[in-house]
């Protein structure tokens, strides 16, 4: 099952709330309930498979609350929330990266770094007083 599934899946399950938003916007804002929230709880999960369930459950922290507030309008609130759904359900699905796969400097690296060294402690020497052969 891809993650477009499961958030299809998740989208019909969820919970649409809708409430004032805060911020500018003048009589409209005061008016209209255009803040979106979604609300994605441990019972939504019912109908995936086990592993899905396993890997969302361990990557989200459920319930998981979106709440948007960015455009006056409703229904283009709700549309980010969903893309951020979609954002985080394809974050967590998606396959670790493979482990690092530990190197060692090359021969020229080991060079170039020693040969630096060489040139700053000559600096360092150069700014040095000068020794009274005494």
């Amino acid at each position: 099952m891809d993650a477009e599934a499961v958030v299809e899946h998740l989208l019909k399950q969820a919970q649409w709330t809708a409430s004032r938003s805060s911020g500018p916007g003048g009589q409209h804002r005061d008016k209209a309930s255009t803040r979106a929230e979604l609300t994605v709880e441990l019972e939504t999960l019912d109908g995936l498979p086990a592993e899905i369930v396993e890997l969302l459950e361990r990557k989200l922290r459920l319930p998981l609350r979106i709440a948007i507030q960015d455009d006056r309008s409703l229904l283009r609130n709700q549309e980010i929330a969903a893309r951020r759904l979609t954002e985080l359900v394809t974050e967590a699905l998606a396959p670790p990266p493979p482990p690092r796969r530990p190197t060692r400097p090359t021969r020229g690296a080991r060079e170039s770094r020693l040969a630096s060294k060489v040139r700053r402690g000559s600096t360092k020497r150069l700014r040095q007083a000068p020794d009274d052969g005494d």
